[in-house]
């Protein structure tokens, strides 16, 4: 029996090689793994001494062969195959072991150069995998060091069954493709600009980053993946380092993302924010001149929501605001990095998940998916930043400075609650918030009831044009002075009409902020 075995991953290769040579298997290997189980004492042929020739530029051709290729391709059941293989005394191969140069590492490298990168595309490493795969019958292919053992036990009780071997071939296209795939990504460029080409093919690759114990509900199953991106480093969860609570669950996960990328959206607004989720919907998004206070103006909003929720803090969690939060239920945690002191008042919830983001920093500009049944619907991320000066005045009366800013805070809320979105703002941090709703009067009034007496004299931003003028109607007579939303309705004119009215300020953006 011969294995062919060429990694660069090394883990675990010593011992299973070892179990190898002693069921008395015939160990091929090349370059430095053939070094590596040289020096530990292994018996090894080099694939030069299997092809009669030897490997050239630089090691990048050296299994490509007919030595090679024809005794992993061989049908064993073909009379045909196995005379050409002696015809041209070629040992048929049982086993290839390989997985492949670390491109998305080292693109995750902002200095590595094209040249570099294109050093650290494998081809001959794929073209094994491949080929040991596609004949998987008769060849085993192993590319995870965690299947070494298992595969060395079925072969000491006698060998690997035909279910197991098309498992293994399953995992090694996968391998091959999702390192496909972030070449194609690299190459391609993922900068999402809105005017960017969608490509003929697309595809998508990852690699498990955690089992969850369920997913929404109890009854399905879920896991996480880390998605290779080339030239980033992990960014947001899958970056963060848990320093406390439970195992994060399938919900906390979406919460968290939700709550982080909400938070992230106010870096630069000269103050920390925090936002509260609750599923999947911002309850709470406030500034503050220090993290307490932006999480308490941001509970204030709707404290029943935020029962059981999820706090993100774009500045570090300080003692004060751990205090603040510990005394509440709360799932998830997100912070840039928690004190010694905000982690000690955290210690007495032991249950809450504490998530250190590492520095935050606005979402890159990348391709966002969603499953349809099917299939997929790619986009651009809804990043743009809308400047208030190209937004129009459409009332009678122009917003005040103070009410300007809190239009501003509200139409950058508004995108990050789910349409129909209407979102409530006095002093920088919202006080109602109605979203989800199939009807913006809807909307509008959950988001009334949220703030109830404190809607008089906030601002009111809305993800869409209004359809009709019974929501301004209504958040005027409440007592909303200012109004901003897309406009473009063919009713804008009684939207306009009803904001005069009521001597309410109205502005208009041009776009709109669905979020589905």
């Amino acid at each position: 029996m011969r294995a062919i075995l060429s990694v660069w991953d090394k883990t675990g290769l010593v011992p299973f090689a070892r179990g190898l040579a002693d069921l008395g298997w015939e160990l091929v290997s090349t370059g430095n793994t053939e070094r590596t189980l040289a020096e530990a004492g292994i018996p090894v042929t080099g694939i030069a001494a299997v092809t009669g020739f030897p490997e050239i530029l630089g090691g990048r051709v050296k299994t490509l062969h007919p030595a090679v290729h024809g005794g992993i391709l061989a049908r064993r059941d073909n009379a045909g195959d196995m005379t050409t293989l002696a015809t041209h005394d070629i040992t048929a191969v049982d086993m290839v072991v390989s997985n492949l140069y670390p491109f998305a590492a080292t693109v995750a490298d902002p200095s590595i150069t094209v040249a570099e990168a294109l050093e650290n595309i494998d081809i001959g490493g794929p073209t094994l995998v491949r080929a040991a795969a596609k004949n998987f019958p008769a060849v085993l292919v192993l590319t995870e060091a965690g299947d070494y053992d298992h595969v060395l036990s079925l072969l000491r009780a006698g060998g690997v069954p035909l279910v197991e071997r098309r498992v293994l071939a399953a995992k090694a296209f996968a391998h091959v493709a999702a390192y496909d795939t972030t070449i194609a990504a690299y190459l391609r460029g993922t900068d999402g600009a809105p005017d960017a080409s969608f490509p003929a093919e697309y595809g998508i690759a990852g690699t498990l980053h955690q089992p969850m114990r369920y997913g929404e509900n109890p009854h399905q199953a879920a896991a996480l993946y880390r998605a290779y991106e080339p030239g980033r480093p992990a960014r947001g969860l899958l970056g963060a380092t848990q320093l406390a609570g439970k195992e994060l669950s399938y919900n906390n996960i979406l919460d968290a993302d939700a709550a982080w990328t909400a938070a992230c959206d106010f870096l630069g607004w000269e103050r920390p924010a925090c936002v509260i989720v609750k599923h999947n919907i911002p309850c709470g998004i406030a500034l503050g001149d220090d993290p307490e206070i932006a999480f308490r103006r941001a509970y204030a909003s709707d404290p029943l929501s935020a029962f059981g929720g999820v706090i993100a803090l774009t500045t570090p969690a300080t003692a004060a605001v751990a205090e603040a939060i510990a005394e509440l239920f709360v799932e998830v945690v997100l912070a840039p990095s928690f004190d010694d002191e905000a982690r000690a008042a955290f210690a007495r919830r032991k249950n809450v998940r504490l998530l250190a983001m590492g520095a935050p920093s606005a979402t890159p500009d990348a391709w966002e998916v969603r499953s349809v049944q099917g299939g997929f619907l790619l986009q651009s991320q809804d990043r743009v930043i809308d400047d208030l000066r190209t937004w129009q005045v459409v009332s009678r009366r122009p917003p005040t400075d103070e009410e300007a800013r809190d239009l501003r805070f509200a139409w950058r809320a508004a995108r990050h609650v789910k349409s129909n979105s209407i979102v409530l703002v006095k002093d920088g941090a919202t006080v109602g918030i109605g979203g989800g709703q199939p009807s913006r009067i809807d909307a509008a009034k959950i988001a009334i009831a949220k703030a109830s007496d404190r809607t008089r004299g906030s601002v009111m931003a809305s993800d869409a044009f209004f359809p009709f003028a019974d929501t301004v109607e209504v958040c005027v007579a409440m007592g909303v002075t200012a109004i901003v939303h897309p406009g473009g309705s063919i009713r804008d004119a009684e939207s306009i009409t009803a904001a005069d009215a009521g001597n309410a300020a109205m502005m208009t953006t041009g776009r709109r902020h669905f979020r589905h």
